[in-house]
């Protein structure tokens, strides 16, 4: 599957959707230009603070902060997935300690390589908050990831639900 094809089915298939993709001129940071970001806001009415999305489609990588995955080769993307807790641990068991490079070394000293296409592995910065990414998923590879958006989109849905029910009197 291309990264057309992956934001169309997200933007199809979950209601409430919506999906950005920085361009130049506007006012997300040069770095995020080019990337597909899925946040669930139904009534598109979030402050930009509180845009966060459940899945991502990165095409570059971002600089010393997250390059694990090797995103500058040619025609290379990773899909990220915010799943839930129980999610992750179902695939991956429990997640590492901290965000960042350790927790990217120590999911690299488990066996997994950020770099190898077609394989769902837990993200090399965001695993500690049970994200989870897969570059250049096939077809095959898609049918497995479709129950993880699902995963992702519920628990986005559910966090906006408790924050309208915060928001009122």
């Amino acid at each position: 599957m291309d990264e057309v094809a992956i934001a169309r089915y997200i933007a199809d298939t979950f209601a409430g959707v919506d999906v950005e993709r920085p361009e130049a001129g506007g006012s997300a940071p040069e770095l995020a230009w080019g990337d597909t970001f899925f946040i669930y806001d139904p009534e598109r009415n979030l402050e930009p603070k509180h845009r966060f999305p459940f899945a991502t489609i990165v095409t570059k990588d971002y600089g010393d902060f997250d390059r694990a995955s090797n995103l500058d080769r040619p025609g290379v993307f990773r899909l990220n997935i915010g799943v839930g807790k129980d999610t992750y641990r179902a695939l991956f068991g429990a997640p590492p300690p901290s965000p960042g490079q350790a927790g990217a070394e120590s999911l690299a000293n488990a066996g997994h390589d950020f770099t190898a296409l077609d394989r769902i592995m837990p993200h090399p910065v965001y695993a500690s908050q049970s994200w989870v990414c897969v570059l250049n998923p096939s077809d095959a590879t898609f049918e497995a990831v479709r129950p993880l958006l699902a995963d992702a989109y519920e628990l986005a849905v559910r966090r906006r639900a408790r924050s309208r029910a915060a928001e009122e009197p």
